[in-house]
């Protein structure tokens, strides 16, 4: 039953794909003036000297440009010719550096912190006020503060991506860890179980798959802000490269950089929903 339901979830995502692609094919049917246009560019890049190669789009792509677009990019997707002009394996490696440095800060913080205030009432309304406060500030907000403190674009793109992954990983945990059974914890207190082999042998693995899932938020977050924080601060990174091809007027290679971002945020979000079920336990 389950994988007849898989196999007709799968068909009606390719009917829908294909739905998408043709009315993308249509919408960008040559006209009489997207031609005239399109010649125009040509006169205009002869003049300048350039190939037909080097010509900007005047408008939305066809899915044969789109095609070409990905398979130069994924050709060759490590060269580095500068600062400018680099593949976009190289960019992606960039952002993913930087989230997860951050992320992993963030983890290493807000784990333990939030263990202390989900065993603790008395530490949860101490902190709660701060949470609330700090929890609704947007991450790029805090971008103008970390170039003037931190004076590195690359590390303050790190802390952003910190700001913004704290705060749902915090929150998970303390529910996690304040929702264990009551029962659990009374059998490990009548074993005489110590609080440190207590928190790793029954909190830690109750409270898994709430913990991962803030993670999972939080990586979605992330992935989000990073791209964001990369256009502001420009130099490397996924967001600058769709930036810069905004710059240049390459509307191809900004709809190609978009999927791609689109296709490694779906990879991360599996990755973590794999993670999610293997520690959660079916009664």
């Amino acid at each position: 039953m389950r994988a007849s339901r898989g196999v007709k979830s799968g068909l009606l995502s390719v009917a829908i794909l294909a739905l998408l692609l043709l009315a993308w094919h249509a919408a960008t049917l040559p006209g009489q003036e997207t031609t005239s246009a399109a010649s125009q560019d040509a006169e205009y890049a002869k003049l300048m000297g350039k190939s037909d190669g080097a010509r900007k789009s005047s408008g939305l792509p066809t899915l044969a440009q789109l095609g070409d677009t990905a398979l130069h990019h994924l050709g060759n997707p490590f060269y580095d010719n500068g600062p400018n002009d680099k593949g976009v394996g190289v960019q992606l490696a960039h952002s993913l550096g930087r989230v997860g440095l951050g992320f992993l800060i963030a983890a290493l913080v807000a784990i333990p912190l939030g263990f202390v205030i989900g065993m603790s009432p008395l530490v949860y309304q101490a902190l709660n006020p701060f949470i609330q406060v700090l929890k609704p500030i947007s991450p790029l907000a805090w971008m103008p503060l970390a170039l003037y403190t931190i004076k590195d674009s690359s590390i303050s793109g790190v802390f952003v991506i910190f700001i913004c992954s704290i705060w749902p990983m915090l929150i998970n945990t303390a529910f996690g860890v304040a929702s264990v059974r009551r029962e659990w914890l009374n059998v490990a207190l009548t074993l005489e179980v110590k609080p440190v082999r207590r928190a790793f042998m029954v909190i830690l693995p109750a409270a898994a798959p709430t913990i991962l899932t803030g993670m999972r938020i939080s990586m979605g977050i992330a992935w989000l802000v990073i791209v964001a924080a990369e256009m502001l601060v420009g130099g490397t990174g996924i967001g600058y490269f769709v930036w810069n091809e905004w710059n240049n007027l390459s509307l191809t290679n900004v709809i190609f950089a978009i999927l791609t971002i689109g296709v490694v945020g779906m990879m991360l979000d599996l990755l973590f929903a794999q993670a999610q079920k293997l520690v959660t336990y079916v009664d």
